[in-house]
């Protein structure tokens, strides 16, 4: 529905009919892109914004909660949702299993809201205390939404944060991946939470992620989305490392090319909804890695700012605009 991503040569994509207009972009050319650039995620923020469940239910219509994470991840990024969507979950017995996911996956991010950024050791009791209790609630929640609905993939990758945040160990981590990658074995955002879990400070060890990613690659087949995996590995591993320049090695560079000549910029790829979160996190590595790929990737973003993964600067949509330019 939403058309190919082709090449610079080739013919551009059909116009998606539910495509926001473009808001005034920013001196700097560049602007953030709202409820994923698309009228009917629109739609269902403004209702659960409003916290009229009925409303949120109708403009869930298009979307398969059980499948659709991006979808999903508007919601959990929606301050006030916690307020009002568990009245849904006792009451709604016939979309218990949606209300459900929403709330847990919402408790996960209200929990992490409550934790901050902040290094552990900079954690104060009181904000561990909040985070656990949210996070437990989430756990609750999306093991019975896990069960109502075993064909869904989002309980089992959101299970992988709260997981994570709640130091449940790798087995309970690893099993919860499984999971996940059964019901989609190409689940991009599984690999990606995956991904952050190898992290050394997750209790990882350097290099695990890379090689994780790689091997996932590997058996996608071209066209397919998972190259941000790799991506995303690099990028990580230039948060944990020390030197801001770790990642402008030429075979570092060379693969993160071919990855992107191999996924998002193949001719096979499919513009999803949400794909500029794609474009975003190859437009930061290859950034990162000084290649000039890169001006490829932000010549199709046309200025569309994410703020995953640039949260990981200071100022995110400074340092988006000022890789841009540079490229």
């Amino acid at each position: 529905m939403f058309g190919k991503l082709f090449g610079r040569d080739a013919e551009r994509p059909e116009a998606n009919p539910y495509a926001l207009p473009v808001p005034r972009r920013q001196k700097n050319g560049t602007y953030p892109l709202r409820a994923l650039g698309d009228t009917r995620v629109l739609a269902l923020v403004e209702a659960a914004d409003a916290g009229d469940w009925e409303a949120v239910k109708a403009a869930l219509a298009p979307f398969d909660p059980g499948s659709d994470h991006a979808v999903l991840a508007e919601l959990a990024e929606l301050d006030g949702v916690q307020d009002w969507i568990g009245r849904a979950v006792e009451e709604d017995k016939e979309h218990r299993a949606t209300a459900l996911l929403i709330s847990g996956t919402r408790h996960i991010s209200w929990g992490w809201e409550a934790r901050t950024s902040a290094r552990a050791v900079n954690v104060t009791q009181e904000q561990w205390r909040i985070f656990h209790e949210r996070l437990e609630i989430a756990e609750e929640q999306l093991l019975e939404a896990a069960e109502l609905r075993p064909d869904w993939i989002t309980p089992w990758r959101r299970l992988l944060t709260s997981g994570r945040g709640m130091s449940l160990g790798p087995a309970v981590n690893e099993t919860r991946r499984d999971a996940a990658l059964r019901r989609d074995p190409l689940d991009l955002d599984t690999h990606i939470e995956w991904v952050s879990q190898l992290q050394p400070r997750w209790g990882g060890e350097p290099g695990q992620a890379l090689a994780f990613a790689r091997e996932a690659f590997a058996g996608a087949p071209d066209g397919h989305r998972l190259g941000c995996v790799v991506a995303m590995a690099h990028i990580e591993e230039w948060v944990e490392s020390d030197d801001r320049d770790c990642l402008q090695h030429p075979r570092i560079r060379t693969e993160l090319r071919e990855a992107a000549e191999r996924s998002i910029l193949h001719h096979s790829y499919e513009r999803r909804l949400g794909w500029q979160g794609d474009y975003n996190i190859f437009a930061m590595a290859l950034s990162l890695a000084g290649s000039t790929k890169a001006s490829n990737v932000f010549r199709e973003l046309d200025g569309v700012f994410t703020e995953w993964p640039w949260t990981f600067m200071a100022d995110p949509q400074k340092a988006y605009a000022r890789f841009r330019k540079a490229f």
